[in-house]
């Protein structure tokens, strides 16, 4: 699709279905997402909050000796999300 002469990917501007937030257990999170916690053996199943997700992600992380980026990534967007959508401002 060509948008004022740029050529662009429609999956770019919108974004893919593994992409898209869903509710799971009260957290909402993408496949995307899913898919990289269980990567590292964090099964979604087992957390009723973000909080306590976020607590195991940070675990993990700090455990390993190398750097997880994707799993950096996951971190920070849940706690972006919380930040934005639990807070009161």
């Amino acid at each position: 699709m060509i948008i004022d002469e740029f050529n662009l990917n429609i999956d770019e501007v919108v974004g893919t279905e593994k992409n898209f937030l869903k509710k799971y257990n009260n957290i909402y999170i993408s496949e995307e997402q899913i898919s990289i916690l269980n990567k590292y053996n964090i099964n979604i199943d087992k957390y009723t909050n973000v909080n306590e997700l976020m607590y195991d992600i940070e675990d993990c992380l700090n455990d390993s000796y190398e750097e997880l980026e994707d799993l950096e990534w996951v971190s920070q967007t849940l706690s972006e999300y919380n930040y934005y959508n639990n807070t009161n401002k």
